[in-house]
């Protein structure tokens, strides 16, 4: 049986064998401390999980987990990741490439979506793969298997050449790849403390007896607010859904369940193009476009955002409750 927990420590192994290139770099002129970042990083993966599911007598403590990722917050901090110059072909190089190759180019690509759909549709019961897991493990062997295929392609025999390439974008993305995952774990924390039913309290003591229209409005921006905050409108969904949308719209206005939680989830989406906290959407793309300006994907989107939430108010106090 195929375990999740192996396609962690693949990642983890990438990691480490990235950070020992970046090491060896010399035009990075932070090359040891961004080797120590990801290193230390890699190496996180597999120590999780001997703290998460190890035995009880071989159970790993959590304290050292816990020193490792103040250690990543300190480098990240105060600026200790650089990056060095990209071990990469000439332009004139990758354009006779990209011209013999032609629409080859797309098949690594499309590789990983078609082996996840196969693994999630007709593998998941097969007993091959870890319980449930069947999606995300399939999206990692795709992620091999693309790696395969794209040497194939391109006629690449040298491992090191893609590795090279996926270091080279990993140090222009930087520490703001790890946003997501560290906003999604803060939704959660703030699903656990309570901060919904909080709200919801705020919210009820403020709202107009049976205001409808004052309701929706709270919980549509609640939703842009969020997820402006955390990044992320699944980790805002939580939060505000617990406070507004199920107690409020759904339970006393009897509002349409579906229309209720997809629309909210719409006016979160709408928050994510007007915030750099969604790294992965808007500082990223500027960083890797090597944009003057990095807030200018942000800068872009705010009207449609803003028009998106508008729509989606007027819409669910229309249609939705």
């Amino acid at each position: 049986m195929i375990k999740v927990e192996w396609l962690y420590w693949l990642i983890g192994l990438v990691f480490v064998v990235m950070a020992a290139q970046m090491a060896m770099d010399r035009t990075n002129p932070k090359r040891w401390t961004s080797a120590a970042f990801w290193g230390l990083l890699g190496l996180t993966f597999p120590y999780g999980t001997g703290v998460a599911t190890g035995a009880t007598m071989y159970k790993l403590p959590a304290e050292p987990l816990g020193v490792a990722v103040l250690a990543l917050i300190l480098l990240a901090g105060f600026n200790f990741i650089g990056k060095g110059v990209p071990v990469t072909t000439t332009e004139e190089q990758r354009e006779a490439s990209a011209a013999r190759l032609g629409n080859k180019l797309f098949v690594p690509a499309l590789t990983i979506p078609l082996v996840a759909i196969v693994c999630a549709s007709f593998l998941d019961e097969s007993g091959l793969f870890e319980t449930g897991k069947a999606t995300l493990i399939g999206l990692g062997l795709g992620c091999v298997v693309a790696l395969v295929v794209g040497m194939l392609v391109t006629g690449e025999r040298k491992l090191s050449t893609p590795i090279h390439s996926g270091r080279s974008m990993l140090e222009a993305m930087g520490s703001a790849l790890l946003l997501p995952q560290l906003l999604a774990v803060l939704g959660s924390i703030f699903a656990v403390a309570g901060v919904g039913t909080q709200v919801g309290e705020i919210v009820n003591d403020v709202m107009p007896d049976n205001s409808k229209y004052f309701a929706v409005i709270a919980y549509c921006v609640g939703m842009f607010l969020f997820t402006v905050i955390m990044g992320n409108a699944f980790a805002a969904f939580p939060v505000m859904t617990a406070a507004i949308g199920w107690p409020v719209l759904i339970q006393q206005m009897h509002g349409n369940e579906p229309a209720v939680l997809a629309i909210g989830m719409l006016a979160g989406f709408s928050g994510t193009l007007c915030t750099p906290m969604a790294a992965n959407f808007n500082i990223v793309p500027a960083s890797l476009l090597e944009l003057k300006d990095q807030y200018g994907p942000i800068k872009a989107q705010l009207p449609t955002g803003l028009a998106l939430l508008g729509c989606s108010t007027v819409i669910m106090a229309i249609f939705a409750v």
